[in-house]
């Protein structure tokens, strides 16, 4: 029986593993979110200095895994088995929940995933050995320490209010000293901010970062807690004196130092304390193998009171191991990509196209802000409005918008960094339950705020975004609870079958999670290919337009010959995916609509007859969308109601006049993609052919209701399958006569 206890340790191990790359995938974005989004300094040397962090902080914690061992439940009170029953739910749990977080690009806390992952599996085994030993409920608390849960959800709620407020304030007062002019402002107040934002992020190392750290001992801990003001002091007025020479001596932008120690210092942080999150399971794991193998009882029998020891440490070499890990994660994770991207797009102080959807709650808040930003500006004098309007006024742009633009600028990337780091200490030594993740998002998001990024016209869509993280934070307590709750009872009742069963299901997810977040990425490349801001002539847009018009034209030709086939097989899961695919089309068309406003600011000031005529492009190929959607959704829905299948000729009628579109659409993809407009007059010549065609076929269905059997959804179905590709066509042959025209005028 202790082999299986092995291949378990050596399952915890590769899971670890696993772990360790989505929980990184997950809370990069804690560090990586300021100096990202303000560009400070190039993204190589941003992810050196936070690779150099992690390492740093996973090499010198200090290994202590009690939270894991015995933070949660209580050792002695559940066997080896049930404990290695414990560990594995909650690894298994903590893949699929980080994983399902990093798929959907929000972030969350490691830390309350862990926990309530903790709780939920020993709950579960309370429960079971409560239920079979005749015992009572009143004894679950002997099990189970729930202090730390309790604390979780405390966290979260003061994390958000405490943050969110403290970063808009010292953003509304740093854009007050500084405004976005801030290169000037510099040289008179920036040493005195620079000394504020590194002692602050100093002494954030030293009370959070070193926290259980193995080269500080507990005495020496001691004494730095006990004399923060002094070392708050003297760290103040080395750090004011070290700006001011890197200011007025070396011209270093003292903004970039600020951001590049931030952003090591809460990489070191989170790879000192969150560590446990990932491997403080399995290393918990392998110490109660330590404790139970040699004793010679049985697994079932054997209790873990030496899992509470408080001196067991994890081995240097877990350490090493897990901090490679974690640094190679970092530049390698595409889905710790994609959760960044949320934390810079919510913060961003510019236009752009929006990740989330506005809610009943958003608009609310934004209706009520609007309403007290009224009120405030009907108190205050006008002047002093003029004044306070004229220290928000941005930088003007160029006129051409780039796609390397920062997504905020370094005043406001250093004081993210400053706050979050003062709240995490302050909360630390105040033996506050302050979350790092909660901190750093929430700060953020009051920092933009404050800067007046949440505008009128993206303000109803951050919120939304806002509301969903948190949102989220709460579900990660919810279902880390129940998930390894049922996981854990799944083990224990099912014993090896259900260890090799969930860890085949597990490998399963994970790999259709992989393939679908590669998809999403082609699809979102595909999408950002057509976010061209760089146009600038005639030439240009008609080249750019061109490659759009025919993506749209082989995209239409593939969606619609598939309609007809599924609708003549009464498919209905593939009619679903065709609805799909027709939405992708849509969103592809509205991204470039979306686009319009840069595309026309871009074009040199000779070109607004281009800008009038790739207007009037994006409406016919709009025209084109709506006319595919219409036939995909009857269709789906006539085969979705079980209404009477087409009839045979209605199928052959419709297939004949699908090879003619096929022809034809086939023929403008190649001309369009090649840029060989001479085909144009030729295809214009025989519009008429495929018009005629549906014009015959519509006579043809009114003939045969009058002769023949026909029901009347069928027949509903059939002309407006019939009239919406007659308007499909009519669309194309607009675009082809604009496009025409449009290129003899060119050549002129």
């Amino acid at each position: 029986m202790e082999q299986i206890y092995v291949i378990m340790l050596i399952a915890l191990g590769v899971l670890a593993i696993i772990d360790l790359v989505v929980g990184v995938s997950n809370d990069a974005v804690n560090f990586l979110n300021s100096a990202i989004g303000s560009k400070a300094v190039s993204f190589k040397t941003t992810m050196i200095v936070a690779s150099a962090g992690v390492l740093v902080g996973a090499l010198f914690s200090s290994g202590m895994m009690e939270i894991a061992r015995s933070g949660i439940f209580v050792p002695h009170m559940f066997s080896f088995n049930d404990v290695m029953c414990i560990f594995l739910a909650v690894m298994i749990a903590d893949i699929f929940l980080l994983d399902v977080f990093n798929s959907l690009g929000l972030p969350t806390s490691t830390t309350v995933s862990i926990i309530f992952e903790l709780l939920g599996a020993a709950v579960c085994l309370a429960l079971y050995k409560i239920y079979t030993t005749d015992g009572t409920l009143d004894s679950l608390g002997t099990y189970i320490n729930t202090k730390k849960a309790s604390e979780i959800v405390y966290s979260i709620l003061l994390s958000v209010v405490v943050s969110f407020s403290i970063g808009a304030l010292v953003q509304y007062v740093s854009r007050l000293i500084f405004t976005f002019h801030y290169v000037k402002k510099l040289k008179y107040f920036g040493a005195i901010f620079g000394g504020v934002a590194i002692t602050a992020i100093t002494f954030f190392i030293l009370i959070k970062g070193l926290k259980g750290v193995s080269f500080i001992s507990k005495d020496q801990y001691e004494w730095i807690t006990h004399h923060q003001l002094l070392i708050l002091g003297i760290n103040f007025v080395f750090f004011l004196l070290l700006s001011q020479l890197l200011i007025s001596v070396l011209k270093i932008n003292i903004l970039k130092v600020i951001i590049l120690v931030g952003t090591f210092a809460l990489a070191l942080a989170f790879a000192g304390n969150d560590l446990v999150n990932f491997i403080g399971v399995p290393i918990a794991a392998f110490n109660s193998y330590e404790i139970f193998s040699g004793s010679g009882i049985s697994g079932d029998a054997f209790m873990m009171g030496g899992l509470a020891d408080d001196s067991i440490v994890a081995p240097f070499y877990f350490l090493l191991f897990a901090g490679i890990v974690m640094v190679v994660t970092l530049w390698t994770s595409k889905k710790a990509k994609s959760v960044i991207e949320t934390g810079v797009n919510l913060s961003r102080q510019g236009e752009g196209v929006e990740k989330f959807s506005p809610n009943i709650a958003s608009r609310g808040i934004v209706r009520f802000g609007v309403i007290i930003g009224e009120g405030v500006n009907y108190i205050l004098p006008k002047k002093l409005q003029i004044k306070i309007d004229s220290r928000f006024k941005s930088v003007e742009k160029a006129s051409k918008r780039s796609a390397d633009e920062p997504a905020f600028d370094m005043v406001r990337a250093s004081v993210n960094l400053m706050v979050a780091s003062i709240l995490i200490s302050i909360g630390t030594s105040m033996q506050l339950p302050l979350s790092t993740t909660y901190v750093t998002f929430m700060v953020a998001m009051g920092s933009s705020l404050a800067d007046r990024a949440w505008d009128r016209e993206s303000a109803v869509y951050r919120i939304a975004g806002v509301f969903k993280v948190i949102g989220g934070w709460f579900f990660t307590a919810i279902v880390a609870f129940l998930l390894s709750f049922f996981l854990a009872y799944i083990l224990k009742v099912g014993e090896v079958f259900a260890f090799v069963g969930l860890l085949l299901l597990l490998g399963i997810m994970l790999y259709r999670s992989a393939r679908k977040h590669k998809q999403k990425l082609i699809a979102e490349d595909e999408i950002k290919s057509l976010r061209r801001e760089d146009i600038a002539n005639v030439n240009e847009m008609i080249s750019e337009s061109s490659a759009q018009i025919s993506k749209v034209f082989r995209k239409t030709s593939a969606l619609y010959s598939n309609l007809i086939d599924n609708l003549s097989l009464q498919d209905l899961a593939k009619l679903k995916e065709n609805k799909k695919d027709q939405k992708k089309l849509e969103k592809e068309i509205d991204e470039l609509k979306s686009n319009v406003f840069y595309f026309i600011k871009n074009l040199d000031d000779n070109s607004v007859e281009a800008s009038k005529f790739y207007i009037l492009i994006l409406g016919y190929l709009q025209d084109m969308v709506q006319s595919i959607d219409f036939i995909t959704a009857n269709s789906y829905s006539h085969v979705n109601n079980n209404h009477k299948q087409l009839k045979f000729n209605q199928i052959r009628d419709l297939k004949t006049i699908d090879v003619q579109l096929q022809n034809l659409l086939q023929l403008l993809e190649d001309s369009f993609k090649t840029e060989d407009f001479n085909k144009i007059d030729l295809i214009l010549d025989d519009k008429q052919v495929v018009l005629d065609t549906v014009s015959e076929l519509i006579s043809k269905q009114i003939r045969r209701i009058r002769t023949t059997e026909t029901s009347p959804k069928n027949t509903k179905l059939y002309f407006s399958l019939l009239i919406e590709t007659n308007d499909l066509v009519k669309s194309i042959m607009n675009l082809l006569e604009l496009f025409k025209e449009f290129n003899k005028l060119n050549k002129k």
